[in-house]
């Protein structure tokens, strides 16, 4: 494997670099290649990907106005720090609207490579640019960012799920309902600070087309639709159908935003207070549906109020209640999304839910200070249970919870002092405190302090946790980015965490670490080169065949992983990708390590204007699922791949995307994954007899 690596690797340094290559400002954006770099080289399922992957699409589509974008919306890039911030705003105010974006060279704390990675997300238009230009339809229809979207997937092989049943115990064994394939319709026509309208359908492998509008089915198993309209005087945003809310550190209320730790240890830290935002994701679980709206009450106070009711996938179950002689239903929830089977339609949109609330913010006219007031009351039509098991004690329970935040934001010089604090129903308390600092030219440094209640319950809320959710966490972390000399960028954050009470498959309480490093140099405008090591200690339950012991014990599970990462475009046509990474589980002190690994070798080429090609050719190695590799995978445009691969094999696949005019654009994607010493791929109703999962893929995209 070593050899392999090595061959590889010296063969993308030794292929030349064209002095004449393409100028990284100049080209559209790869925002594969920026999604990998920020986020997704944590190894996790855990974050939303589609949803931060669509946000930088929506940039790029309608680019953030620089002489109008205020302090909060330059943080919602997560590409700038705080002092870079304050220049810009502080540039506009000597010298008013900047004429062109490359008049950024001339502001302090922007190089190049800022510049160039902000560049394809930013313009620059008269403050007044939206003024004067018709009614809204007619801006619609003039609308440049305007396009359809259609798509279509399938595993090839046949899967258990769509096999005939048979009789087991005298049962029918369960089966999918649908057919295995894939579809998605999404509509959407936007323009920044101004309109946002669409609506999208997607139809899960294995879901089938149902027409029953008393019943909220409409053919596809999901439907969504948003209007968004913006900057209408004082009205400063109306939301009807599908929206997203984001205020203070996202504890109350957190959109996709949302990033948390990753390779970028400084700007991703902090949330922005962007307010109400159009939802188009295909994520079935993260939105809410109704109205909302924000109203302009005096020059530096806003206020934002909202409704939304949906029903939410929930398992109900029957149970008697011995004293009030009465029957109660209980339910947990569910946000799979899936719904193919009996029983997972059965549970389909099975619990109202209704929630409302709003927020009251000030900004001093300078933008340094903020502060805000969140409340957010939430109804369930029939009380949630947990499983009656210890590490659910303190978890929510009953039909209302009400969760009321204050956050605050204050810059002063180069310091930004951040943090919102919580209160919910039973008196949980969650706090999240922050300082981000530029320590110099080419210094910047973070620390954030947070404590989750076990008792503590938000329901919308995502913000910096080492959880999935903010609850039973006490933690503490520093961040720090370096730029020692040109070319050269170190980055690193230590996060030290406790869970004062007990999780599921961690009968105690247990605390652990998290630590990162990455060296990333940059030999031209068009190449990179980055090495990152991580370190995480996150204790869990032993079983008795994991170690001698009579019953389940917290244990130290210490995870230990490298990632090396070039990537070059060789010619102005052809780009080279290179990436090792590998990790090792050790499971308590004494016990053997478990490992795993995987290499990939992307190319991509511009045949034509019309015609550009990717491949990835990869081999993987992992002991088990708990050393399975996440291996970020290029894919049609809207679409994100992140599959997790264990066993033995090789996965490769391959992209064509076709321009066949100005308004038509195809891509075609095949993928398949290949292991080594297996009969069966896949467990349960995925499970393939064979050794051998290939996946295709088509998309069509109409511009109007």
């Amino acid at each position: 494997m070593s050899l392999l690596f090595a061959i590889i690797l010296h063969s993308s340094f030794l292929i030349p670099h064209s002095t004449k290559a393409q100028d990284y400002t100049r080209r559209a954006p790869d925002l594969d290649r920026l999604t990998q770099e920020l986020f997704a080289e944590i190894q996790s399922e855990d974050v939303p990907y589609e949803d931060l992957y669509e946000t930088l699409l929506q940039y790029y589509q309608t680019p953030l106005n620089l002489n109008t974008a205020s302090r909060e919306e330059l943080r919602a890039l997560l590409l700038l720090n705080e002092n870079q911030i304050s220049t810009l705003l502080k540039h506009r105010e000597v010298n008013g609207d900047l004429l062109s974006v490359y008049e950024l060279q001339s502001v302090e704390g922007y190089d190049l490579r800022t510049i160039a990675r902000i560049l394809p997300f930013v313009g620059v238009q008269a403050s007044n640019a939206n003024a004067a230009r018709g009614s809204l339809w007619q801006r619609i229809a003039r609308e440049d960012n305007n396009a359809l979207y259609l798509r279509y997937e399938r595993v090839l092989q046949q899967r258990q799920g769509y096999t005939a049943p048979t009789l087991y115990q005298g049962n029918l064994t369960t089966r999918y309902l649908g057919s295995p394939d894939k579809m998605v319709v999404r509509y959407r026509v936007s323009h920044t600070k101004d309109f946002d309208l669409g609506f999208s359908a997607e139809k899960d492998a294995g879901e089938p087309l149902t027409w029953n509008p008393k019943n909220g089915q409409f053919g596809a198993d999901y439907v969504s639709a948003h209007l968004l309209l913006q900057d209408r005087g004082k009205l400063k945003a109306l939301a009807l159908g599908d929206y997203q809310l984001q205020f203070g550190q996202g504890l109350l209320l957190s959109s996709g935003l949302g990033v948390g730790k990753g390779a970028e240890t400084i700007t991703t830290l902090r949330r922005s207070s962007v307010g109400v935002r159009a939802y188009s994701s295909l994520l079935e679980n993260s939105f809410f549906r109704g109205g909302a709206a924000t109203y302009q009450v005096a020059p530096t106070v806003q206020a934002t109020a909202f409704v939304s009711h949906k029903n939410v996938d929930a398992n109900l179950q029957q149970t008697l209640d011995s004293l009030a002689q009465y029957n109660e239903f209980t339910s947990g929830l569910l946000y799979t999304g899936f719904h193919r089977t009996a029983s997972e339609i059965a549970n389909r949109h099975q619990l109202a839910e209704t929630v409302g609330g709003g927020n009251v913010g000030y900004t001093s006219r300078n933008g340094d200070l903020a502060i805000g007031a969140t409340g957010v009351f939430t109804h369930y039509g029939t009380p949630l249970l947990k499983r009656n098991e210890v590490y659910n004690r303190y978890e929510f329970s009953g039909r209302e919870n009400l969760a009321l935040a204050v956050n605050y934001s204050y810059v002063w010089r180069n310091l930004l002092l951040f943090g919102e604090t919580a209160r919910s129903t039973g008196g949980g308390l969650g706090t999240v405190n922050g300082l981000l600092a530029s320590l110099g030219a080419d210094v910047d440094a973070a620390l954030l302090v947070r404590h989750y209640d076990p008792t503590f319950h938000t329901l919308y809320g995502n913000a910096f946790s080492e959880n999935t959710r903010n609850i039973n966490e006490t933690g503490v972390y520093f961040g720090l980015k370096v730029r020692p000399v040109a070319r050269w960028e170190v980055s690193a954050y230590y996060d030290q965490f406790r869970f004062p009470w007990l999780r599921y498959r961690a009968s105690a309480p247990t605390d652990g670490h998290d630590a990162l490093v990455r060296v990333a140099y940059s030999p031209t405008k068009t190449s990179l080169l980055y090495v990152q090591l991580r370190q995480r200690l996150k204790p869990r339950d032993l079983t008795p065949t994991d170690v001698v012991r009579p019953v389940p014990l917290p244990g130290e599970q210490l995870r230990q992983s490298i990632l090396v990462y070039y990537n070059t475009f060789a010619t102005n046509q052809l780009e080279l990708r290179t990436r090792l990474q590998a990790s090792r589980l050790r499971d308590d002190t004494g016990l053997a390590w478990r490992s795993g690994y995987a290499l990939a070798q992307d190319l991509g080429y511009q045949l034509t204007k019309a015609l550009k090609l990717t491949a990835r050719y990869s081999i993987f190695d992992a002991d088990d699922f708990d050393t399975r590799q996440y291996v970020f995978e290029q894919d049609v445009l809207l679409a994100v791949s992140l599959p997790a691969l264990y066993g033995q094999g090789t996965r490769v696949y391959g992209i064509a995307e076709v321009r066949l005019n100005r308004s038509l654009t195809l891509w075609l994607r095949y993928a398949e994954t290949r292991y080594r010493h297996q009969n069966v791929v896949g467990t349960g109703l995925e499970a393939i007899q064979g050794d051998l999962r290939g996946e295709v893929k088509a998309q069509l995209r109409v511009k109007f």
